[in-house]
């Protein structure tokens, strides 16, 4: 993800984000505490095609959100707990992987990396319950896969995740 910060004098600071999937936010943190959050066209990152203003105590709600320490599902933590470095992972390809234009046998998730994809969510929402090892995968479909955790994070960055130049 690429961060590009810069001060507004008078106003506070903006934070400027382009993630791996070329999505672009922008964040303005006023000097009183409130927060705007911009969101750009995929196409044209200079039109927003929305907004959202938070004050300080929803901003901090919001980043606790999406840091994941507000909610853990009590399913997860048992999950966790009995399975230890088991876990299934969720994980949406990223634009340029080279997984993408592949098929999930050519991915050879269980041979090479001892990882099970349990199911593929596609872009269109069509779920593949489980998977055929024929199955193309494309950017932006969204892989299930179980297996210990330092595997499935090979496997993600080794094919799933954009290979940065």
């Amino acid at each position: 993800m690429r961060v590009r910060e810069s001060e507004l004098p008078g106003i506070g600071r903006k934070v400027e984000m382009v993630t791996r999937n070329r999505n672009k936010i922008s964040i303005i943190i006023h000097h009183d505490g409130r927060r705007e959050l911009y969101i750009f066209d995929g196409n044209d990152h200079e039109e927003c095609v929305a907004s959202v203003q938070f004050d300080d105590a929803e901003a901090r709600q919001i980043s606790a959100i999406l840091g994941g320490m507000v909610y853990k599902p009590k399913a997860l933590e048992s999950v966790e707990a009995a399975l230890d470095d088991l876990m299934i992972e969720w994980f949406k390809v990223e634009i340029g992987a080279p997984a993408i234009r592949h098929t999930l046998g050519d991915l050879d998730a269980g041979q090479e990396y001892h990882v099970t994809v349990i199911a593929i969510i596609k872009k269109n929402q069509e779920k593949q319950l489980p998977p055929g090892s024929d199955t193309v995968i494309d950017e932006g479909d969204t892989l299930v896969m179980s297996g210990e955790r330092n595997r499935l994070k090979r496997l993600i960055r080794e094919k799933l995740t954009a290979n940065e130049a």
